[in-house]
């Protein structure tokens, strides 16, 4: 075991933030509820807006600039919260200084750079995940054990949907194309995960899209098809409130997560017309089921996650972009 991981063991892991916009904030505020972790840096573009959110959440250091806090060598592990066309090589400069990496979804704009990242990390042999938090909720882990054990019968279809209306701003990075702006990677990419997590990868895919005038997609209707006429029917949209719930009818019976599946939700099982509802008593945001399992992994010097595996972060970019290719949307 190295001095690092030692000295591991006897204190808080301490963490950095890069990009402070939203998402960091309900980082910020979930990992101030994990005992052994502490926010110890967060780098921004801007002082000012750095100093504001050190001050908001007791960061020890404030940088204007993502290279000053890598190159801080306190730092333990970053979380990257950075527009998604910014992730890889937000990754890479950490990785290169010896830094963890949690790196918000999706890991990058597509297979090529999931790959390099991959490969830094093993190279570098350091810890690198991707922060798709639905996975490591209770209500999730849940529902994916229940599947498993076939609790009622083999999956007949899957339904998932994450949709809402915002009116269309092309300074907002939600619609901002050469970030990655759009519906499919920003939240299509819940309604996919929910389908390759229970079904894994579909024997063929048929989709269809709809776009704003900049070219980025508002809209994506997506369909997996499997062995034994299984489907799973996902769509995504910000043109329009859809149910956000993740359905998922068995032979026996039928589990839904309601409404805002991807986040803290409850878990209706519905058998001959019954309905049970499942609240699993949540009290934070939700950030921090993914942050306490990341440190876990960091603590035993892990450098790969045995649940958000670097295969399945490769399936799920891979699947995204031949979405992208069936449905002509080029970044």
């Amino acid at each position: 075991m190295t001095q690092m991981k030692e000295s591991l063991q006897n204190r808080k892991i301490r963490w950095g933030i890069i990009g402070l916009g939203n998402i960091a904030h309900k980082f910020a505020k979930d990992l101030l509820t994990i005992q052994d972790a502490e926010l110890y840096a967060v780098g921004s573009r801007s002082q000012e807006k750095a100093d504001d959110f050190a001050d908001q959440y007791g960061a020890s250091k404030a940088y204007s600039s993502y290279e000053a806090l890598a190159n801080d060598s306190n730092v333990d592990a970053v979380y990257i919260a950075t527009p998604h066309a910014l992730h890889k090589d937000n990754t890479l400069l950490c990785l290169d200084h010896g830094i963890a990496v949690l790196c918000e979804k999706p890991f990058a704009m597509n297979a090529t750079e999931v790959d390099t990242m991959i490969a830094r990390a093993k190279e570098k042999n350091v810890l690198l995940m991707e922060a798709l938090w639905t996975y490591f909720l209770p209500h999730y882990q849940f529902v994916l054990q229940e599947l498993k054990n076939k609790t009622y019968g083999n999956i007949l279809k899957v339904e998932a949907s994450f949709g809402f209306f915002r009116e269309f701003d092309d300074n907002s990075r939600l619609f901002k194309k050469s970030l990655g702006g759009g519906s499919l990677l920003d939240i299509g990419i819940y309604p996919i995960f929910a389908a390759l997590s229970t079904l894994d990868v579909p024997k063929s895919i048929q989709a269809k899209a709809s776009f704003f005038d900049n070219s980025a997609d508002s809209s994506c209707n997506i369909t997996f098809h499997y062995d034994n006429n299984v489907t799973a029917n996902l769509n995504s949209s910000l043109l329009e409130e859809l149910p956000t719930e993740a359905i998922f009818y068995c032979e026996k019976g039928t589990i839904k997560i309601n409404r805002q599946f991807h986040c803290p939700s409850t878990v209706s099982l519905i058998v001959d017309g019954k309905e049970e509802i499942i609240d699993f008593g949540y009290n934070t945001i939700g950030y921090n089921y993914e942050t306490v399992h990341f440190n876990k992994l960091l603590r035993k010097g892990k450098t790969e996650s045995d649940i958000m595996t670097f295969e399945f972060s490769k399936q799920l970019i891979k699947t995204l972009d031949d979405i992208r290719d069936l449905v002509k949307l080029h970044y």
